[in-house]
């Protein structure tokens, strides 16, 4: 059995259905991967910075295509009500909180319009509360940026009790109440640039992205190739058979040599 497993035209066959295999695995994984791919998120149209009054208003939640737009904002810093969000990265989507603590705070700002009303600005990020990067502009500025929704009061885990002045996350519904006498627009916005400059870290922010849909031609491309590989076993498993059923039918054919007459007793 072994000398007819091991003979030349089976372990071609061997070898070559063990390249198949490991062929038709890795061609099934990558269309598998492909499929997994296709249900992430995709990049959506980044139309040109309209004015952040067109999407945010008093007391009314921003949604839907609105969050991540570009935006741009003309107005004055007040200063004496900036805020420092604790235990943050540069970077908005990054957690905070506990998972981000002693790690730094963003610059909140609260930037007054003309009309009177308040938005909420992420200027930038400060690794300690005594940089003096905290410092606010004076005068009139152009903030351009992205608009993100309020977060929930409880979208981190605190780390503690925070000190005058410190918040630990950009919620509308708590600035109203730190602000009492603004009104407060929804949301903020994540400042990518400033007029005059700013020599501030930028905080950063993606891009809109939309919910992809699944490719299930390639999920069913990925089966395919494993079937194929099944296949191949199953065709590699008769052929061994048959090679052994007839190295079997050939020995039970061979004549059997005659067994020598018993001597006769003197």
């Amino acid at each position: 059995m072994l000398r007819t497993l091991l003979a030349p035209r089976l372990v071609a066959l061997h070898l070559l259905v063990i390249g198949v295999l490991v062929s038709f695995t890795f061609l099934g994984r990558w269309q598998l991967g492909v499929f997994e791919a296709s249900g992430g998120p995709r990049r959506a149209p980044d139309p040109a910075p309209v004015a952040v009054t067109e999407l945010t208003q008093v007391g009314q939640h921003i949604g839907g295509t609105a969050i991540s737009r570009r935006v741009t904002a003309t107005g004055t810093y007040d200063a004496e009500n900036q805020l420092l969000v604790a235990d943050r990265v540069a970077d908005v989507a990054a957690p905070g909180g506990r998972a981000a603590r002693g790690s730094g705070f963003w610059l909140l700002t609260p930037l007054r319009l003309t009309d009177g009303t308040v938005v909420s600005v992420v200027r930038g990020w400060v690794p300690t509360a005594a940089d003096p990067a905290t410092a606010v502009p004076g005068g009139t500025v152009t903030v351009t940026g992205r608009l993100r929704p309020a977060e929930q009061t409880d979208d981190v885990v605190r780390s503690g009790n925070l000190p005058r002045g410190q918040v630990a996350t950009v919620s509308t519904a708590e600035l109203i109440n730190v602000w009492p006498e603004a009104r407060v627009r929804d949301g903020f916005v994540v400042a990518t640039a400033q007029q005059p400059p700013s020599r501030v870290t930028p905080v950063a922010v993606s891009a809109p992205t939309e919910g992809g849909g699944f490719n299930w031609r390639n999920l069913a491309y990925a089966l395919q190739w494993w079937i194929f590989a099944l296949f191949a076993v199953y065709m590699w498993f008769h052929f061994v058979r048959d090679a052994l059923r007839g190295q079997r039918e050939r020995k039970s054919e061979e004549p059997q040599p005659a067994e020598p007459a018993a001597q006769v007793e003197a």
